[in-house]
């Protein structure tokens, strides 16, 4: 048993992340995405993926069964333009994937979530056309994703999204 609680040790990476980057100017490798993946997972009702797995939660609620990538950006204000998600493989099992931003303190304020089908299409391969490396841009994946939870509102309703075409 661990003596610390991992909630207690993301709190701890968030300081030490937005510290770094305050005195060295560069970002600490690998912290943003393990805190990002905390996120998802806690505010989204997600369950963690077991290891060696293409994919990093599977879903419970109404998300039941989705497996989920899980992506993680800093938003500074020094490197807003040009960002990308990173590298999506689209020969791997996954289902949609989810993307996280995060503050200049590494704390999230919105939750995208794009389905498989948006991203990889056989006719509008969104990544085929963003990069041959598979590294969409954010700007791209905001267009095609739903917001999914903000801070100030929280878990957004799936009635938001949702079109009457009755009207």
């Amino acid at each position: 048993m661990s003596l610390y609680s991992v909630d207690k040790l993301i709190s701890e990476a968030r300081q030490l992340a937005t510290e770094y980057r305050r005195t060295t100017g560069n970002p600490l490798p690998g912290i943003s995405g393990e805190i990002a993946r905390y996120d998802a997972i806690r505010l989204l009702d997600l369950a963690a993926a077991e290891n060696g797995v293409s994919y990093d939660a599977v879903g419970n609620g109404q998300r039941k069964g989705k497996r989920i990538q899980i992506k993680g950006r800093v938003i500074q204000d020094d490197n807003v333009r040009g960002l990308r998600i990173g590298q999506v493989k689209s020969e791997q099992e996954w289902d949609s994937i989810v993307l996280v931003l995060l503050d200049c303190k590494h704390e999230p304020f919105e939750l995208y979530e794009a389905e498989r089908d948006e991203i990889v299409g056989s006719e509008n391969d969104t990544v085929s056309r963003s990069n041959k490396r598979g590294a969409m841009t954010m700007a791209r994946f905001k267009v095609i994703a739903h917001l999914v939870w903000t801070r100030e509102d929280g878990l957004m309703e799936d009635s938001l999204w949702a079109t009457d075409n009755s009207i």
